[in-house]
């Protein structure tokens, strides 16, 4: 053992010798408190998440991890990253010294954190039962390498392995032959028809096995609900595995595997390594703040985690009916589309560091309207979970399409989101007919009134641009119906019935996290600053940029409390009222720079990113929401936030790091230079330049980015 890891010393010291980038990113922050991240090997935008599950459940164990936990039960394959409600962890394998337990619904190795090691792309662990695990990915294979204690080692493979509400339907395992083996895991949960295909391969053959759980058995082949198939090999050597996945069947699985060298761990673990590397240097930083750099390209790295491939080599992929679909017209399908988190920060970004992939994504969004006849609110597994509030979808197509994303037919966009502001059901029949959602019709009215009115706004600046005059009128005056909520007396949004009257009584500390509340995850601190929109309207309910400035001032100053018997798990963060670990509250801060107070927005960006992002298993707030909470931090370093993410408009806040550098999609650079200046009683921003030219305190356009050159700060320390 004391060897093996010499040798792996060794190794690593070489790789790290080339890392500039991935020696800064750290995959265990987040993986305590309430991140719910993974610390496992991947690749951006992997189909394989490669990641130990600790055996335990509840909702900080939503990715399978957490890192108050010492036991492992399985490397498995698939993970959600930042996630609310646990699901996937498909195929999963333990390595065993003896069979002991090996018939054990569950087994929970002992391991010791100071025995962990990883980085982007590889995962190393020392389990008390004497194994060494090492762990890497492509992007449809995950690989695996052991090193036992003694002469004979054992793995399980476990279809019946679940988290939370998530479960087994069916299961199916078959050794091929000594060395090879191929099965499938059905599933239940969040994804109510989940189907995964795997084969794996070895580089030591199997000396014995048997079967565990197996509602039916014949020769080499078992089916079960919970079937698991227990393989011994002489372990003389380590063992190395590859498992390849895939959403349409063991035999397109199987074929992938063939593509892969099951005894390469270490060249695919360095192959992992520069494809991060490469995706990292998309944006370069000044990394002299050891912290701040590990924060940033932490962030970076956990960008590039969802959405995730979900089609085979060739592009094709199975919907949750079961309908075999081709990826001829793009690269790849794509599967995790949490769009209420993601529409706010997350692609946007995108349009920047991912503009070939992000295509592909939009293009996946797309075929899943044509698949389901909606287009996604939170698509796990080609599954429409349906979760959370507005048709958000809408704002990151809107967003594309004002960018002059060639690759959308914009006509077919436009009519998949007017399909949505029509739907029946979530209720948008309702919001269509009064105005607003009446809370007497729907819970969380006021949420869903306030992000129906963006959603519309959206839908109009795409009708405008095709030159449907009618329409965009239409959807503007919906725009509008976030008016029809505001109670002047309290300078809330607040919900009404459908005979018009607010809601009695009213708290706006109040909590609640049913299907019932009126607001959904928050209070009404939270939620009434969401009309990105119209601000200057949204001013003039308040009785102009000054009141609602004030108003602003009075969530960081409110209560940090919570009222209610069944408060919001996921209001975390909070300062005031202003609540950072979640969502809603995301764009809040840069209200203060749209209004003409720059200053108080640079105050609580530079608290808020030093309180609510730090190194360490705790690093994070909240949950990352498959990287939105990340790509708040990515964007407020570099001094800017897309505060309404369709508009194409930046709004300057002010920069985390004294210098950075960011590759263009249009092979342009765009350098950021920050410059501080000293004045007793100033912060924020003294000035800007672009290109040696004065810019306002205020905006920059997305367009004048993609200009390149040099984008000066003057702060104030």
């Amino acid at each position: 053992m004391r060897s093996f890891f010499l040798i792996c010393f060794c190794l690593l010291s070489q790789l790290l010798l080339a890392q500039q980038y991935t020696k800064w990113v750290d995959p265990f922050l987040g993986t305590g408190g309430h991140g719910h991240v993974y610390p496992g090997a991947t690749v951006p935008f992997g189909m394989v998440q490669l990641s130990p599950d600790n055996g335990d459940e509840g909702w900080d164990w939503c990715s399978g991890y957490h890192y108050s936990s010492h036991t492992i039960a399985g490397f498995s394959h698939t993970h959600l990253s930042g996630t609310g409600i646990g699901d996937w962890c498909d195929i999963s394998v333990l390595p065993l010294s003896d069979t002991l337990s090996i018939r054990a619904p569950k087994i929970k190795i002992p391991f010791s954190h100071a025995s962990e090691l990883a980085r982007p792309g590889y995962y190393r662990v020392a389990l008390n039962n004497g194994i060494a695990a090492e762990l890497s990915a492509t992007d449809r294979t995950g690989f695996h390498r052991y090193q036992f204690p003694d002469k004979t080692g054992w793995l399980r493979f476990d279809m019946g392995f679940a988290i939370n509400w998530d479960q087994s339907t069916d299961g199916m395992l078959q050794l091929l032959d000594p060395y090879t083996l191929v099965g499938y895991r059905y599933s239940t949960g969040w994804a109510k028809s989940q189907k995964v295909y795997f084969a794996a391969r070895f580089t030591l053959p199997v000396m014995d096995y048997f079967f565990i759980d197996d509602s039916l058995q014949n020769g080499e082949q078992a089916w079960g609900k919970k079937i698991k198939l227990a393989l011994q090999f002489r372990t003389h050597s380590p063992l190395q595995m590859s498992v390849s996945l895939s959403t349409v069947s063991t035999e397109k699985a199987l074929a992938e595997a063939r593509q892969q060298e099951p005894g390469q761990l270490d060249l695919y673990a360095t192959a992992a390594t520069t494809r991060w590397e490469e995706e990292l240097s998309k944006i370069k930083i000044d990394t002299t703040d050891p912290n701040k750099a590990t924060n940033f390209y932490t962030a970076l790295y956990r960008t590039c985690l969802a959405p995730v491939i979900n089609s085979d080599r060739d592009g094709s992929y199975k919907t949750h009916r079961d309908q075999l679909r081709s990826g001829k017209d793009r690269k790849d399908n794509y599967t995790i589309f949490s769009q209420w988190d993601v529409f706010r920060a997350l692609h946007p970004l995108f349009s920047i560091t991912q503009p070939m992939r992000h295509t592909d994504m939009l293009q996946s969004m797309m075929a899943f309207y044509q698949d389901n006849g909606l287009l996604p609110v939170w698509d796990i597994s080609s599954w429409e979970a349906n979760t959370m509030t507005g048709y958000h979808s809408i704002p990151i197509l809107t967003d594309a399409i004002l960018k002059e994303n060639k690759n959308l037919d914009a006509e077919i966009v436009y009519q998949a989101m007017r399909k949505s502001a029509f739907q029946p059901q979530r209720g948008t029949p309702d919001y269509s007919k009064y105005g607003y959602l009446p809370q007497d019709k729907h819970g969380w009215s006021v949420t869903i009134t306030l992000e129906y009115a963006f959603d519309d706004w959206c839908i109009a600046q795409v009708a405008k641009k095709l030159g449907k005059k009618e329409d965009y009128a239409l959807f503007m005056k919906r725009a509008e119906s976030y008016k029809n909520l505001f109670d002047s007396s309290t300078g809330f949004f607040r919900s009404k019935n459908s005979q018009g009257q607010f809601i009695e009584p009213f708290d706006p500390l109040l909590s609640e996290h049913g299907f019932d509340g009126q607001y959904i995850e928050g209070t009404a601190w939270q939620h009434s600053f969401f009309v990105p929109h119209d601000i200057q309207g949204f001013a003039q309910l308040h009785g102009g940029n000054q009141a609602l400035i004030k108003k602003l001032d009075e969530l960081f100053s409110a209560p940090s409390e919570l009222h209610g018997d069944n408060v919001s798990i996921d209001v975390t963060g909070l300062i005031g009222q202003y609540a950072h670990g979640n969502e809603p509250s995301h764009h809040i801060i840069y209200l203060y720079t749209a209004l003409g107070a720059p200053d108080k927005a640079a105050h609580w960006l530079r608290v808020v990113a030093d309180s609510m992002y730090k190194t360490g298993p705790d690093g994070l707030t909240g949950n990352d929401d498959c990287g939105q909470m990340s790509a708040w931090y990515i964007w407020t370093s570099l001094g800017m936030y897309p505060l309404n993410p369709a508009s194409g408009e930046y709004v300057f806040g002010v920069p985390l790091v004294h210098s950075a550098q960011l590759q263009l999609p249009n092979g342009k650079t765009l350098a950021i230079e920050v410059e501080k200046i000293k004045e007793p009683n100033k912060k924020g921003i003294a000035s800007i330049q672009f290109n040696n030219k004065e810019v306002p305190v205020k905006t920059i356009s997305h367009a004048s980015l993609l200009e390149g050159g040099t984008l000066t700060y003057t702060v104030y320390e």
